[in-house]
Parts: C-alpha cells; structure tokens; sequence
C-alpha cells in the first residue's frame, strides 16, 4: 500500500465535524494513561497486533500521540500519529457500524493539527488503504514509489 503526503498549512479545521459529532454523543480526545490499557486491548481485537504495537509507542508519547473516539464509555475508533516514525499518521480503525458518520475524518483532522501544531508543515499517511477518503478528507497525494516504504522490513509484512 502506497504512502501519501498531506500539507498541513491547508488543513481545514477539525471543529466543525468534532461538533457535530459531539451533537450525536460522539466524543473525539485525546487518550488518556489511564486509558492505556483498554485501548491497546480494543485496537488488538479491532485491528491487529502491528497496529496494537504502534498504537503503544503513542502513549509514551509527551502528550499521548493517540486519538480515541467513543460513544459514551464505549471505544468505536481510534487515530494514532508518530507511531512507527516521526511526522507518520496512522494506524486508524473506526468501527464497521460507526463509518460513514465522520468518526474518521474527525480522527484524521485533529491527529493532523497536532502534527502542525509540533511545527510540521508536511505529514506521511503511512501505507493508505482508502486513498480516496484522504484525497477528498485532507487533499492528500500519492507518493510515487511509496510501495512497501517503511513498512518493507517489520515481521508482518508479505515476503
């Protein structure tokens, strides 16, 4: 899966869409330590044990490099950023029954203002599965020759 660039001086705020999730009982925040635990746990089910480690190095992260949703104590998505590398967004999974509502777009804004707010001007969307979504979300770009990238050398990848 290839990598894509996003430029982060033309971001569009996230507070419409964090609003009008929030009007539904959809909160998007920033993790929390204490919700170390049953994030990692609900990431291992929903996602995969790669994304379980990623989602991991976020929390020792100052702050926490890692966004969850939920619906009242319930996790129904989650957004990481400079997990596996610096300036890296990703891994991200919203539930099956919650897509659609923009949980994801929500996730992907706020992990992308908090890369501009590090002092990035660029991000790297590392291995897109739905290219689609990020070029209509955030104007992203395929980076040619992205294909494996980074991930070309970790333990699950395809050999």
């Amino acid at each position: 899966m290839p990598d894509m660039l996003v430029k982060l001086y033309n971001l569009k705020p996230s507070d419409p869409v964090v609003d009008a999730l929030a009007e539904k009982g959809i909160q998007i925040r920033r993790a929390m330590a204490p919700d170390k635990q049953r994030i990692l746990a609900w990431i291992a089910e929903h996602s995969s044990i790669s994304a379980e480690g990623e989602a991991d190095v976020c929390f020792g992260s100052h702050p926490i490099s890692l966004f969850v949703a939920t619906e009242g104590k319930q996790i129904i998505g989650y957004a990481c950023y400079n997990a596996t590398a610096p300036d890296f967004f990703g891994p991200t999974r919203v539930l099956d029954s919650k897509q659609g509502l923009g949980v994801g777009k929500a996730l992907l804004l706020r992990s992308l203002e908090a890369l501009r707010d590090e002092g990035y001007a660029y991000a790297i969307i590392g291995g897109v599965g739905p290219v689609a979504f990020y070029q209509k979300c955030v104007d992203a770009i395929l980076i040619d020759g992205s294909t494996p990238g980074i991930y070309r050398d970790y333990l699950g990848s395809q050999a």
